[in-house]
Parts: C-alpha cells; sequence; structure tokens
C-alpha cells in the first residue's frame, strides 16, 4: 500500500494544487452572487444561430480538457515514472521507460485524433454560426416593414432557422454557409445556379438542401395549424448565404443569397389580417423565448 501511495504521489502533486485553486474561486464566485437575482422578470428570445451557439461553447470545454490532458498526463507519468525509480527496486529501467513511453505515446495519439475531430467541428459550427447571424440580421431589417422575424425554432429533433410573418405569409428560411472557393477571383465560381432539379456550385451539385427547405415549411405548416386552430400555408426559402443565386427554372422554394431577402416584394391573393398573424407569432414567441438570462442563474435542485 505504501508503495501504491508513492507511486500516486505525483499525480497528486499535479491535481491537488488544481483543486486547491479551483474549488475556493467556484465557491467564492457564488457567494458573491447569494442573496440576488436577476432583474429580468422572463427569459430570453433565441438569437439567430442560438443551438450552433450552445454547440461550439460546448466543443471548446472539450477542447481545453484535450489540451489540458494533453499537458498534465506526460508530466504525471514522467513524475511516477521518477518515483518508481527513486523509491522502488526496478530491475530494469529501461524497459519500463520504453514501456511508458509507448503508453504515453498511444494516449497523446488518441488526444490529437480527438482534438483535431473537435476543431474542425468548431470551424464548421462557426461558419454555420456566421451564416445564421449574417442571414438573421437581413432578416431583423424587415421588422421596419411590419414583418415579425424569429430565429432558431425549436422544432421534432432539428431546428428551422428563420420564421418572418407578414401580411403576403409566413416562411421558414433554412440558411447554409459553404466555403468559398479560394485560388480564383473568378465570380462566376461564387455563384449557385437553380437548373429547375438541383443546386449547381462550381465544384459539386447539391441536391439536399431544397427538400430540407421543403420538409421544414410543411412541419412548420402543420404545426401551426395545430396550435391556432385554422390552416397555416408556410413558403419554404432557402438563404445561402454570400452566394450569387441564378434560378434558370422556377423554383417553389424562395432562393436567396443573404441580401436585400425578398420576402417583402411576395405578393398573394388573401393577405393575412392582424389577429392571424398575432396569434401565429404568439405561437411562435411561447417556444422561442426559453434562453434562460445567464446573470444569477437560478440553481437547478
Amino acid at each position: 500500500m505504501s508503495n501504491l501511495i508513492i507511486t500516486l504521489l505525483p499525480a497528486a502533486i499535479v491535481l491537488v494544487p488544481m483543486c486547491i485553486v479551483a474549488f475556493p474561486s467556484l465557491w467564492l464566485s457564488r457567494l458573491k452572487i447569494r442573496g440576488k437575482r436577476s432583474p429580468l422578470t422572463r427569459d430570453l428570445l433565441r438569437s439567430p444561430g442560438e443551438s450552433l451557439r450552445q454547440q461550439i461553447e460546448d466543443i471548446n470545454i472539450d477542447i481545453n480538457a484535450y489540451l489540458l490532458v494533453s499537458v498534465i498526463a506526460p508530466l504525471a507519468l514522467y513524475a511516477i515514472f521518477l518515483t518508481q525509480l527513486h523509491f522502488e527496486k526496478i530491475h530494469n529501467p529501461a524497459l519500463l521507460a520504453v514501456l511508458y513511453s509507448i503508453a504515453m505515446t498511444i494516449y497523446e495519439a488518441i488526444v490529437i485524433v480527438k482534438l483535431t475531430r473537435a476543431l474542425t467541428r468548431r470551424n464548421h459550427l462557426r461558419l454555420g454560426l456566421d451564416a445564421e447571424m449574417s442571414i438573421g440580421q437581413e432578416l431583423n431589417q424587415l421588422m421596419l416593414d411590419g414583418f415579425r422575424v424569429y430565429h432558431d425554432f425549436q422544432a421534432d429533433k432539428f431546428n428551422i432557422d428563420h420564421i418572418v410573418i407578414g401580411q403576403n405569409g409566413v416562411f421558414a428560411v433554412e440558411t447554409k454557409g459553404k466555403a468559398k472557393p479560394k485560388s480564383t477571383d473568378d465570380k462566376k465560381n461564387w455563384s449557385v445556379i437553380y437548373d429547375g432539379q438541383a443546386l449547381q456550385f462550381p465544384n459539386w451539385t447539391e441536391r439536399d438542401y431544397l427538400p430540407q427547405a421543403r420538409r421544414q415549411a410543411d412541419w412548420l405548416a402543420k404545426w401551426l395549424s395545430s396550435a391556432i386552430g385554422d390552416a397555416v400555408t408556410v413558403r419554404p426559402a432557402l438563404a445561402i448565404t454570400g452566394w450569387n443565386t441564378e434560378l434558370r427554372k422556377p423554383c417553389d422554394v424562395i432562393i436567396f443569397s443573404g441580401k436585400n431577402p425578398p420576402f417583402a416584394k411576395i405578393k398573394i391573393d388573401t393577405p393575412l389580417t392582424a389577429g392571424m398573424i398575432q396569434r401565429i407569432a404568439h405561437q411562435l414567441e411561447q417556444k422561442c423565448r426559453d434562453v434562460e438570462p445567464q446573470a444569477y442563474k437560478k440553481e437547478s435542485k
């Protein structure tokens, strides 16, 4: 038992100071906010890309953990090795060093793979977040024309990036952020073409975006119709951030590049009444106002 304690002593020397610093800091921070509450009386509305922002925060925690263990683990293992050499009778220290080196190499390789995946995933999420924020800010300008705009609507195991409501209807907007080619300045390579069947990007054909936008609009139409008790039609829209869009054939999905959203120009035979708009907006707000204020958060019971 004494040998085990001696062997684990270096790891304890590494971890105990961290706990000594972390726990009092957490306790003092909680003590300072005890007995206080947020001045806000209700939750906040979801911002553009709220789900992506939360995912990025989770991945940042994972990345920090990978970086931390990649530094601490080799130091702890090396300290254990030196302790064994000093306090125990090691007949073949070279073999032990080789075994420790192999174990550490395998461990670090696993950490590197996980870290690389996390960094790649975070980069994709950041691009998506940038795209949703950009489109969300453009859509918010429609509120000057009397539209209602909601973001990051949580549906059944998916989310609708943006929902626009006006006298000319309800629109479900799916946002896509795709990186542009870097090796050319030819603006033709920055265009996406709808040929009546699919979206043609410079280097690939995309067939999933339009069906996804349609599915989300159909789901929202059914949900709203059930929620308010009257039939609601929802038109699908697709925003491809920063890309020039060219429609060579008519499309039931509204496709635009993000700038100057076309919803204000759309005409319908029977405009929505103010009462209907309010009923729809009420249902959407109940779902979108669920972001808890960050300061003085309530303790979970």
